[in-house]
This record gives structure tokens, C-alpha cells and sequence, in this order.
């Protein structure tokens, strides 16, 4: 896989000269070893030396065998990566053949009796991908090596850990050379597999490398420890999702904009156990953590997490995010009756997939796809429960559900709300108001390629209900947060929303701010006054196409209406969940104002952008 590395090398460079180290993995195959030249194929062939031979080799030589890098020796490793002081602290990148070099120099001062006495030596630690690996990873490759950069240099000033690594080091090359030397007759030889065995056995920084390289290659995640002091914690995104999503390369910046656009609304569903969450957080932030663990239920919103755990919602986002990252957690919007949801597009259900096996192991008696038949089409788990159900199976259900979001087989779908009125030839007259010009629905920034009609636009026939957050109690990290007894009870809570209402957009707070502003005055009017104070909001247009309908002619349903369109709600962009938190609405309030003004309000139902950059659409 391109995300693997290849290799990891240790070079250093000092006034003694430079020398590779430490590389790992070192064991390549055989017939690869010791070729640092292409294979000649006629007696006519070119033979380049080995100073020319990085410049001037066709491109069809490949410096890849079983994942791993070969058929570049030793010494011009150590030369090509043994670079001047100039070039310390910064990124280095080259490329060989079909290999990316990789690292970040770092600058290393001895400080001898006196400031005469200093001395420097470089070191640099270089990562070998894949050439083809894309900008993202090579990103965080350079990331991780300056990273432990700076994990060395706080060692070597702390207990001079680096300078006795690299003295045993060369010491073992030097033992091995001379016995190869003396067994040889005088023949001697570069570091070869039996050297760099015996610096593993006795380099604590050997072993610290070889760690960073398994891990990277496995899991992606990196929790090691430098000298019993420095804890390193790292994760390749690109490698550590593939565990929940195999073949499927997440960037950084998908993550990055899924957290941007995080709302108090939005829930978190772990993807592993609880006790596995500590190894991905620095001991500053385990205590935070824990508190968010505590109060952790996928049944509640990050508000109410953020509430329960006596937490800011910022470091809410800031440990939400994190887990996110580190794969160990994703966004969902809270589990309730009127979440509709359909089978992912990228779910993982072939022939060679033993998601179905996991699934009756965790499910007795249950067929994974006899259960995801149910969300072929998208389906609500209101219309797959009944009021007379018992409560054990209602808490079954929302267990698979939980468990094949945790898998990524279902995507969640929201209603969103547009604006679409009919119009005629003679009303859309161009009229001035103020600065702008309004013309034929003008404010609408974006439509619909379709319309589903002006006069029927069917409702969703779901309650409205949402799902009860479970009582306050205590567990461990080994306990199970699913019982068999959560269950889909309804409560009339309305969402709160007072604290957070920042996250809708500036212009989108002044124009409700502006709509509440005249609250006051309109509650003085008439209703005739007050209907056609309301529809002066509106442009002549489409002012013409609402007052037609007769919901206009009731001020409470006309108030709402101008209200939701003032603040932008009604350009397809926020779905009904959105609007209900930030306007502090019930979910019956909004499908009812939607039935009233179904001529010029359509809905219809899509992923929400936050939550759908997680998963790939198939091409």
C-alpha cells in the first residue's frame, strides 16, 4: 500500500564523517542485497558508477522489492542523507526511481567546558515511500520525522541519549567490520544484516525505530516511548481508517472539513472500546477524556455531552476531533425514531466481507442482511418499531443500528427545506428596494434540478418525537454502554440552543435579529396589518405566489414563514435538525409550516455534508 513506508533510516554526520546507523527493515530478500546497479542485460550495456547512477538510471529500474527498499547500499545512503547545516531544520525531500526520500535534519549542539568547546553534529532520520504516494502522506511522514527530531534533541540535552545511542552504535559497526576483516583475510565489509542485528539487540533507539515502522505499517498508530521519557503518539490517518473502511484512503483533509463543520447538534459514536481511547491522547488531556467518556451516550448531542461532563463545547469539539482523527470515533447526528437512514454508498456487504459473521456473533439469531434489507430504500427506525413492541426489542434495534453505523453500512439522511414558488409571466416585475434589485427569485442562491410540484409535496409520516436520553449513571470503561434494555422511548424535550447560536452565519443572525426586532411592533398591528407587514418582507414575486396560499392569511403561520426565510433557511442548505436547534423549534412545528406552504416550499432528503465527507461515493 502507498501509505506504507518502505524504510526508516538513521544517518548522522559530524566532523568524524558521515555514516548510516540504523535502517529497518534490513532483511530483504537475498538476491537483492548488495546491488546498488541495474542487472546488464547485453554484454553492450552501459555501466554507470555509483555516483551517477541515482542521476543517470533508466526509468524502469525499481528500488521497491516486497514493500521494502533495496538495491541502494549503505554508503550512498549515508551520503545522500548526510546533508550541510544549512539545510537542517527544514523539509528534505528527494527522489530516486520509483522511491521518496522523505525527513527533517535536525541541527544538534554539544556543549563542551566552554563556548569555545561546542561542537555540532547533524542528524537526520528519513522515511522511503512510495514515489507515487500522494501529497497528504509524504505531508505526514515529514511531520512525523520532525516530530522525532525534536523527541531526540530534548533527550540529548536532557541526558545526552542520542550521543550514547550513536557511540554504541558505531561501535558494533566497527567490532563487526574488524571480525569480518579478520575472518575475510583482509576483505572487508559494509554493515550488512548481522551488524544491524546486534545494534537492534543493544539500541534502545534501534528498537524505538523498528517500533515506529511496525506500528505505521499495521495500524497506523503510534504511541511509543523514547528512553523511558518521551512519549511520541502519532497517527497516519490515511492508514489508521482502512481498519474501519479497508481500501479506502481518508485524507487529512476530508477529516479536516467534517470537524469544521461541526455543530452543538451533532452526536459521536465510538468505533472501539472505551478503554482503547487513552493511548491516543497525551496525558494532559486523559483527564478531559475521561469526564467525556463518563457522560458519552450516542443518544445525546455534543451540547448535552459537553453539559453532562461539565465541559466548554470547544474542548468537546477539540476531543471529538481528535478521536475522529485518530480513528476511534465518528460524527452521527443523536439516534432517534425520526433518524431515516440507507444502506451506505461504499458499505462493505460482498461475498468476501465477514462483516456478516461479526454481525451474528454480536447478534445471535440475526442475518446481517436480512436486517440492512430494511434501509435498501431510505427508512426511519420509527417505521421499523411499533408502540406495542417491547421495549427490549426497541433497544435491539437501535443496538444494529449503532453497530452498522459503527461499521459505516448505513448513512443517515436529513430533510432539507427550498424555496420554489410558481410564478407568472407578469408578476416577476423587477422592483427596487433600497440598494438591491429583487428579480424572479432573485434571494435563492441555488435550486433543485427538479421540482416535485407546486401543489402536493408529501411529508415524511415519522413521529416527531425524539429518542429519550437514558438516565444519568456511572460506568466503567469496561462496561458495556449498549444494554439489551435502550430503548426508543419518546420524550417532548425541545432543543436548547441559546448558548450556541454563533454557528449559523453573520448575515443569517442579523436578518433573525432584525426579525425579532420587529416582533414588537407587528404584535401591535391588526391582522390585516401584521399579513401584509409580513409579506413586505418578501420580494413582489415572490410575495404574489405566498399570498395565494391560504396559510398566509393566518399572521402566527406567516410570522414563522418570514422568519425561517429572513434567516436563510429555506435555500436547501440546513436541514430540519439544524433548524430546529438553532431556532428552537419542534420537529411537528417545522413539517407543519411545510405542509401549510407547500406551494413554494419542497423538501427532500440527502446526507448532511459534515457527515457524507466520511464516506467515498462510488464512481
Amino acid at each position: 500500500m502507498e501509505v506504507n513506508p518502505l524504510s526508516i533510516i538513521l544517518v548522522k554526520s559530524d566532523s568524524k564523517g558521515d555514516r548510516l546507523l540504523f535502517r529497518y527493515p534490513y532483511n530483504v530478500p537475498q538476491q537483492f542485497q548488495a546491488s546498488v546497479l541495474p542487472a546488464r542485460k547485453t554484454p553492450y550495456s552501459i555501466v554507470n558508477s555509483a555516483d551517477d547512477i541515482l542521476q543517470n538510471a533508466p526509468p524502469t529500474v525499481s528500488n521497491i522489492c516486497f514493500d521494502q527498499l533495496y538495491g541502494i547500499s549503505d554508503e550512498v545512503l549515508a551520503t545522500l542523507f548526510a546533508v550541510k547545516s544549512e539545510l537542517c531544520n527544514q523539509k528534505f525531500e528527494l527522489k530516486v526511481n520509483d522511491v521518496r526520500f522523505v525527513s527533517h535534519p535536525t541541527l544538534v549542539k554539544l556543549d563542551g567546558d566552554d563556548q569555545k568547546s561546542s561542537s555540532y553534529f547533524r542528524i537526520n532520520v528519513v522515511f522511503a515511500l512510495h514515489a507515487q504516494a500522494s501529497y497528504s502522506v509524504v505531508k505526514c511522514y515529514y511531520e512525523l520525522s520532525k516530530r522525532i527530531g525534536v523527541a531526540l534533541l530534548y533527550e540529548e540535552k536532557r541526558a545526552g541519549y542520542l550521543s550514547n545511542e550513536m557511540k554504541m552504535m558505531v561501535s558494533c559497526m566497527d567490532e563487526v567490520a574488524a571480525a569480518a576483516q579478520e575472518h575475510d583475510h583482509g576483505t572487508t565489509s559494509g554493515p550488512c544484516g548481522n551488524v544491524f542485528d546486534t545494534i537492534l539487540r543493544d539500541c534502545t533507539l534501534a528498537q524505538f525505530i523498528k517500533t515506529i515502522y511496525q506500528d505505521l505499517s499495521t495500524t497506523g498508530l503510534l504511541n511509543v516511548t523514547l528512553n523511558q521519557s518521551v512519549t511520541l503518539s502519532f497517527c497516519l490517518p490515511q492508514k489508521a481508517h482502512q481498519f474501519h473502511k479497508k481500501g479506502v484512503v481518508i485524507e487529512p483533509e476530508t477529516i479536516d472539513r467534517c470537524l469544521h463543520a461541526l455543530k452543538p447538534y451533532h452526536g459521536m459514536l465510538l468505533l472501539v472500546d472505551p478503554s482503547e481511547l487513552l493511548d491516543c491522547v497525551p496525558p494532559s488531556g486523559a483527564r478531559m477524556l475521561l469526564q467525556l467518556i463518563e457522560a458519552y451516550n450516542p443518544l445525546k448531542s455534543l451540547q448535552n455531552m459537553a453539559s453532562d461532563a461539565d465541559l466548554m463545547i470547544d474542548h468537546v469539539y477539540q476531543l471529538v476531533g481528535h478521536l475522529v482523527y485518530w480513528a476511534k470515533a465518528t460524527i452521527i447526528y443523536p439516534l432517534c425514531e425520526t433518524n431515516v437512514y440507507v444502506i451506505a454508498p461504499d458499505a462493505q456487504l460482498n461475498i468476501h466481507s465477514n462483516l456478516s459473521e461479526k454481525f451474528s456473533t454480536k447478534f445471535p439469531g440475526m442475518s446481517l442482511f436480512e436486517v440492512i434489507s430494511d434501509f435498501s430504500l431510505p427508512t426511519s427506525i420509527g417505521h421499523l418499531t411499533t408502540p406495542l413492541q417491547h421495549p427490549a426489542r426497541q433497544g435491539r434495534l437501535a443496538q444494529m443500528v449503532l453497530w452498522m453505523l459503527q461499521h459505516h453500512l448505513l448513512m443517515q439522511l436529513h430533510t432539507y427545506v427550498q424555496f420554489i414558488a410558481s410564478y407568472d409571466e407578469e408578476d416577476c416585475v423587477p422592483m427596487q428596494n433600497g440598494n438591491h434589485d429583487y428579480m424572479k427569485n432573485d434571494h435563492d442562491e441555488r435550486q433543485p434540478i427538479t421540482n416535485h410540484g407546486s401543489g402536493g409535496c408529501s411529508l415524511p409520516a415519522t413521529t416527531s418525537q425524539p429518542l429519550a436520553v437514558p438516565a444519568h449513571r456511572k460506568h466503567s470503561l469496561s462496561e458495556d454502554l449498549f444494554p439489551d434494555s435502550l430503548t426508543l422511548a419518546t420524550s417532548h424535550t425541545r432543543p436548547s440552543s441559546a448558548s450556541h447560536r454563533s454557528n449559523i452565519s453573520h448575515s443569517s443572525v442579523g436578518q433573525t435579529a432584525s426579525s425579532t426586532d420587529n416582533d414588537e411592533s407587528i404584535a401591535s398591528m391588526d391582522d390585516d396589518d401584521k399579513i401584509k407587514r409580513l409579506l413586505g418582507a418578501f420580494p413582489e414575486c415572490d410575495r404574489k405566489a405566498i399570498s395565494k396560499i391560504p396559510a398566509a392569511t393566518n399572521p402566527e403561520d406567516l410570522a414563522l414563514m418570514a422568519r425561517l426565510w429572513q434567516a436563510g433557511y429555506f435555500k436547501g442548505e440546513h436541514h430540519l435538525e439544524e433548524i430546529m436547534y438553532f431556532e428552537n423549534l419542534r420537529r411537528s412545528q417545522l413539517l407543519q409550516l411545510v405542509d401549510k406552504f407547500r406551494d413554494v416550499l419542497i423538501i427532500y432528503e440527502t446526507e448532511d455534508p459534515a457527515i457524507a465527507s466520511l464516506y467515498t461515493v462510488p464512481q
